[in-house]
């Protein structure tokens, strides 16, 4: 049977500082046109759109959070979907 490695610390507190840091915070602000925002801690603006719900963006936000911040300790070498360059990072 082969042993399984748990998540290296590094991983696994990176992920949680991204799920503490990408909470709504504030009250929903209803818009003309049906459209409706709210706002994340990170400052970014999360809102519906034509094709999406704020859900959807509240979900997709806090994801590509998630992921940002475990691709950015994950070790050198390691495989990759994307490549995480400064320009895709959150402002």
């Amino acid at each position: 049977m082969e042993e399984t490695a748990p998540v290296s610390a590094a991983m696994h507190r990176a992920k949680a500082d991204a799920r503490a840091s990408h909470v709504t915070v504030g009250d929903l602000r209803h818009l003309p046109g049906g459209r409706v925002e709210t706002d994340c801690a990170c400052g970014m603006v999360l809102t519906n759109g034509p094709d999406w719900s704020l859900d959807e963006h509240i979900r997709l936000h806090r994801a590509e959070a998630r992921y940002l911040a475990v691709s950015e300790v994950a070790p050198p070498g390691m495989p990759r979907l994307i490549e995480v360059g400064a320009d895709r990072r959150p402002r």
